[in-house]
């Protein structure tokens, strides 16, 4: 992403920020306002999300396919185990946090029943926790046609990768046809200029993100921004100084301990990822930005980039670890519950592992809390109400959560660069 463009989307941010606080705190009635900006934010994360399904497809197809099949096994394991135990770190950290602010302590459940959004249908919305895991599982393994028309992304994810690793393996066998193996290799060309093509999409998308990201900004705070001063400010303030210790403390240590490099550089080499996901509340949104900040940034090998960060967007939710603690204490404080710190750490990492693959669109963490609830054995009514109280403030909680994982996906990413010796030269 070039310069000018950063500092515009940095001065529309601002720009907008400014706006809807101003708007918020005027006290006068934003619908109109809402009503004619919000399609220009709205049609930035429709561009986004437009994009997103050839990027992970034809990005994590290309990526598998030319990384060296004797490499996988081990790369794909430091990927996999970095996103596990930043999960486990973050479910830490939110926990703690949780316990620390305590929020829902002391108020009486009249009072936060108040608090629920008027019209509200959240009886539209269930989630089915029995056998959850195995549905996970065979959602793995879906038809690949109807995953890419209804955007599961964990199923395209295990067809990509194992549809490239097919055509490296089919492709490296000394047995198979001259032929057979010019094949593939026409098809990889044929897939790569493929991807050059949506990635010039994405380049126009970028240059419009200036006007989105105010458009956004501006209406996320003017319809929000009491949620940050209201009653629950505990659970907001929790919720923003866990993910800012992620961000600025337990990444930069883990990336100082693993490769020896000054994580601060890192971080402000990285930027306009996890600000697109900021904005724009989605991981798989900000995906383009963040695969052109590895290979134009970090000089990450495209092979791994395109396979770890597409597989983080999906997988990996460490906001969610942070994000979900808090309102897993604000219900055990309304209802008389007892919640201690392993069972609250417990309780997130095995709902983030339930929900993998429900990741990387805005307000998914919505989905987890009703799983969450009921795992608490809360009645629905019960549910109703924390729910309720979530969707007043899930705009801009959301907003940081987002912005946690992109960056928990990009230190992982170069973190395992550097440790697979997988960092190209300038």
């Amino acid at each position: 992403m070039k310069k000018n463009l950063v500092m515009q989307i940095i001065i529309a941010f601002i720009v907008g920020l400014l706006v809807g606080i101003g708007l918020w705190m005027s006290g006068i009635d934003i619908t109109g306002y809402v009503t004619w900006v919000s399609p220009l934010g709205k049609v930035l994360v429709s561009m986004l999300k437009m994009i997103v399904i050839p990027v992970i497809f034809l990005s994590l197809i290309a990526g598998a396919a030319s990384l060296p099949t004797d490499k996988f096994g081990k790369i794909g394991v430091r990927v996999i185990v970095w996103y596990f135990v930043t999960s486990i770190l973050a479910a830490v950290v939110g926990s703690i946090l949780a316990l620390l602010f305590n929020p829902g302590g002391g108020a009486s459940i009249d009072k936060w029943s108040s608090l629920v959004a008027s019209g509200t249908a959240v009886e539209e919305v269930t989630v089915s926790t029995g056998g959850a895991l195995v549905d996970v599982f065979l959602g793995m393994f879906a038809n690949p046609f109807q995953a890419l028309a209804n955007g599961d992304f964990l199923a395209i994810i295990v067809f990509s990768i194992a549809f490239g690793l097919a055509l490296k393996m089919v492709a490296d066998n000394k047995e198979t046809p001259e032929k057979l193996r010019n094949s593939i290799i026409n098809l990889l060309d044929l897939l790569d200029a493929a991807k050059a093509g949506i990635f010039k999409i994405v380049d126009w998308i970028l240059a419009y993100s200036p006007i989105g990201v105010f458009a956004l900004t501006s209406c996320n705070f003017a319809q929000y921004g009491s949620a940050l001063f209201g009653p629950y400010v505990s659970l907001t303030t929790g919720v923003v100084l866990g993910v800012l210790c992620m961000i600025f403390i337990v990444y930069p240590l883990m990336l100082f301990i693993t490769v020896k490099k000054n994580p601060f550089k890192f971080l402000n080499k990285i930027k306009e990822a996890p600000l697109t996901a900021f904005v724009t509340r989605s991981s798989a949104a900000a995906l383009p930005v963040s695969l052109t900040v590895a290979d134009d940034d970090l000089h990450i090998n495209e092979s791994l980039s395109a396979f770890a960060l597409p597989l983080g967007a999906t997988i990996n939710m460490d906001g969610v670890c942070v994000h979900l603690p808090m309102f897993a204490v604000l219900a055990a404080n309304m209802f008389g519950l007892e919640m201690g710190f392993a069972t609250l750490s417990l309780l997130v990492i095995t709902t983030v592992l339930a929900s993998v693959g429900a990741g990387g669109v805005p307000g998914g963490s919505l989905m987890l809390l009703f799983i969450i609830l009921q795992n608490m054995g809360l009645a629905p009514d019960q549910i109703a109400i924390i729910v309720g109280l979530a969707l007043g403030i899930n705009p801009v909680l959301d907003m940081f959560e987002t912005m946690n994982n992109v960056t928990g996906d990009i230190v992982c990413t170069y973190a395992v660069a550097e440790m697979s010796d997988m960092i190209e030269e300038e």
